[in-house]
């Protein structure tokens, strides 16, 4: 903290100098127990900073094993060649749409159309890492072909991975 106060008088100095008037700035004086006080609170306000986001990292983890409770996986080689058929602009978001069909009739995902009595219908959720696969090279030159891991949890949510070493 003492660095700082200095580096700005010095800049301050220099410019006065630059101006050609010199004025004498006096500089307080700090004990260095209170220097030394003010580091040990800061050093202890890291720590709890630290050890906090630790504990949510933790617990972050917790949730996601306890969500992620698998009951079914199934690895798909999904192919995309039919989005070629279509215009350039409209290519990556038809290979999208192949996806979620493919998806949907394979892992036997019901609509909510279908399920009207029930509570809720399945979900299903691409991740990420597909989607990047899918646009990486843009809207107009999507892959042929994709290999994806669909798992299904205890909920009925069905989530699209990018397949092991793809």
């Amino acid at each position: 903290m003492e660095e700082t106060v200095e580096a700005v008088e010095e800049v301050e100095k220099e410019k006065k100098e630059a101006e050609g008037t010199e004025e004498v700035v006096e500089k307080e004086e700090v004990p260095e127990e209170e220097i030394e006080e003010a580091a040990e609170v800061e050093e202890a306000v890291e720590e709890k900073e630290i050890a906090e986001v630790k504990e949510e990292e933790e617990a972050e983890k917790e949730k996601k094993e306890v969500e992620e409770e698998i009951v079914e996986e199934r690895f798909y080689t999904i192919p995309l060649g039919k989005a070629w058929i279509y215009p350039r602009k409209k290519r990556a978001p038809k290979a999208m749409r192949i996806i979620k069909s493919f998806v949907k009739k394979h892992m036997k995902l019901r609509t909510e159309v279908e399920v009207e009595g029930e509570e809720e219908a399945e979900r299903l959720v691409i991740s990420d890492e597909v989607n990047e696969k899918i646009w990486g090279r843009g809207i107009q030159k999507p892959p042929r072909k994709i290999r994806v891991r669909a798992v299904k949890d205890k909920e009925g949510v069905v989530t699209v991975h990018l397949a092991e070493g793809d």
